[in-house]
């Protein structure tokens, strides 16, 4: 009896979350924003993606705002904010991921009117986040290569419930002793061979215009 009472809890928890996430989006879509939610572990370069993103789409007049999801602490808010985006720190306590009560009450303290594109970063982890869509128009998981070259086959999930898979630090992988083509490999095999897996190097400003491209932000 008590294994049924928390699958009845996880199951309500869950259908919840979808509940709030529709009306996020709905929220979202009334003003006109294109909504992302990036996802990735700690390290991938997340922030620094969503950095370079929002400059590139400033420099041609498209407002950019973001949610920066923690656990704890402000650093990646503070990034943002220095690199001029219109930004909101989300601090989780003790969950591992964002969720669309969350960002419910982040977009309560946004000036919605005076955004184009809301780029949500969440929680670095590649497994909680997966089960908790947000609400946005699409879902982007970044890993790095600094990161091996197993993550597709450890953590299937989260880039089966990502529309878009990105590998970052592309420049440095012979230096990590990881090749980029296994990791690709992996991801196709997962996907059926339906998506391809974006490289990119922010850092050199290597493949950041693809992305935008692929997630229609311009």
């Amino acid at each position: 009896m008590h294994n049924i009472t928390e699958i009845g809890m996880e199951y309500d928890v869950l259908r919840e979350n979808v509940k709030i996430a529709h009306a996020n989006h709905q929220l979202l879509t009334e003003n006109n924003i294109r909504s992302v939610d990036i996802m990735g572990s700690i390290g991938s370069g997340k922030t620094s993606l969503i950095v370079r993103i929002a400059e590139k789409l400033t420099a041609k007049g498209i407002r950019v705002g973001a949610i920066a999801g923690d656990v704890t602490g402000d650093d990646d808010f503070k990034r943002m904010v220095s690199a001029n985006i219109s930004a909101t720190n989300c601090n989780t306590g003790h969950e591992c991921h964002l969720d669309a009560n969350m960002v419910k009450r982040s977009l309560k303290k946004m000036d919605l009117r005076s955004i184009d594109v809301l780029l949500i970063e969440n929680v670095g982890n590649l497994v909680c986040p997966a089960d908790f869509p947000l609400g946005t128009d699409l879902r982007m998981v970044v890993i790095s290569t600094t990161e091996g070259d197993d993550m597709v086959r450890k953590h299937p999930d989260i880039f089966l419930h990502s529309d878009i898979a990105v590998i970052n630090k592309t420049d440095i992988a012979e230096y990590v002793d990881v090749d980029i083509s296994v990791i690709k490999n992996d991801y196709s095999k997962l996907t059926g061979g339906a998506l391809k897996m974006m490289e990119c190097s922010v850092k050199k400003d290597k493949g950041v215009d693809e992305i935008i491209s692929a997630l229609k932000l311009w």
